[in-house]
This record gives structure tokens, C-alpha cells and sequence, in this order.
């Protein structure tokens, strides 16, 4: 996708708006393009939009008082994320950082406020996809402390391909060892040796800066 208008289309919570809506929509909501290692935003500013990701991949992380930085899950190309902040917090308890070159959609937190309370299509979207990202992270804790490193990495590519949370995902991804690695917490070495593991199983393939998927149950239930 490369414009908002491909993102609205298709975004799953648009299918509910009159053309009414959708076009005051598109009227409030900003398109910013962000480079590699910029943040989108930082833990502690006010919670001002509702992000959507147009083409790229994102990553959101916490660092603590010492410098230790934990990431808690990547974005990718048609995702809306930061729905909780607005609902429950004022200021953001995280940081969303560019894993490259990011195009992003910026909705206003008063017009997302504004469906919130005149769209229950929308109101029954972001129900479902507040509890597909606590499924997400419930599993995330497991892989952590239960699963290899193998199995990590296969558990972070299959949250990539999401059909609820990234709904018009394709089969293959462009993504670096190293992009990898930072989603799954393990090194690039460690990633290269699972991602062989992985294709000699027939779950994925891998080419250059790309992963192909060809197994996604598969990735769901590795290890």
C-alpha cells in the first residue's frame, strides 16, 4: 500500500462508515513518512492519534531506568495500533520506533472519539481487535519464558501474518534477519540458524530482505 485511501480500503473497522464518514475520515487524517530508526512516538508524550502503518514496519519497545530495552511486538503494513492509549491513558507507556523507511496515517484522537461514539461497527471493531492484541501478548509472555529460540522466531513471523490485526497481509514479508531478530528477542546469528530449521521443516522460504510463508499453522504451533 502506498496511500491512505489503500489503507481505509483495507482497513476491517471502514466497512461499517457511510461515505459520509469516511471522507471526514480522510479529510482529518494525516499521512507522515517517518526514515529508518526515527521514533513515531515516545513513552510519556500525550496520546494525541490513533496510528496506522500504510507501508513499513514498526516496533514497540519499553527501555527502563538502566538502558534495558524489551520490545513488546512489530507492526506492519495495515495496522492501527494505539486504540488502548486513547481509551485509557493520557500519556503513551511506550515507544514506537521505524525498523525502516515507514509511511504512517495520524488520526486525530478526536475523530477516532468521534466514531467511537457514533459507529457501533466500529465500536465492535476495536473490541475485537483489543482482545486479538491481548491474545497476542498472553502468547508472547508464553513463547518467552516456555519456547527455544527456534519457536520464537517461528511464533514472531506468524504474529506478522494476523488476519484480524493485519488483515490484507500476503504470504511473504520484507524482512531482515536483523528485523527479525529485534521482534522475536533473539540475535541475528541465532535468527539465520532458526530461519534454516524453519525452511528445512517447509514453513518458510527464505530469500533476500524477504520471508516467504508457506506454512502459517504451521509457524502457529512450531515447537
Amino acid at each position: 500500500m502506498e496511500t491512505l485511501a489503500e489503507l481505509l480500503a483495507a482497513s476491517l473497522w471502514t466497512r461499517s462508515l457511510s461515505t459520509a464518514q469516511l471522507e471526514r475520515v480522510k479529510a482529518e487524517t494525516q499521512v507522515r513518512d517517518f526514515p529508518a530508526g526515527a521514533y513515531v512516538c515516545r513513552k510519556g508524550e500525550p496520546v494525541e492519534h490513533w496510528f496506522g502503518v500504510v507501508d513499513g514496519l514498526l516496533k514497540m519497545t519499553s527501555v527502563n531506568a538502566s538502558g534495558k530495552t524489551t520490545t513488546f511486538t512489530g507492526v506492519t503494513s495495515g495496522g492501527w495500533f494505539g486504540e488502548g492509549s486513547i481509551l485509557k491513558d493520557r500519556t503513551r507507556k511506550y515507544d514506537i520506533g521505524a525498523l525502516r523507511a515507514t509511511r504512517m496515517a495520524l488520526m486525530p484522537r478526536a475523530t477516532f472519539e468521534w466514531l467511537l461514539d457514533t459507529d457501533i461497527g466500529f465500536n465492535r471493531f476495536l473490541l475485537m481487535q483489543l482482545n486479538e492484541r491481548l491474545s497476542q501478548f498472553i502468547a508472547m509472555v508464553e513463547y518467552q519464558r516456555l519456547l527455544g529460540p527456534d519457536a520464537r522466531v517461528a511464533r514472531s513471523l506468524a504474529a506478522l501474518f494476523n488476519p484480524v490485526l493485519y488483515p490484507e497481509q500476503a504470504t511473504q514479508i520484507q524482512l531482515s534477519q536483523e528485523e527479525v531478530g529485534y521482534l522475536s528477542g533473539v540475535s541475528r546469528q541465532r535468527v539465520n540458524r532458526a530461519l534454516q530449521v524453519l525452511g528445512k521443516a517447509g514453513l518458510v522460504e527464505v530469500e533476500y530482505g524477504r520471508i516467504r510463508v508457506l506454512d502459517l499453522d504451521g509457524l502457529r504451533i512450531f515447537g
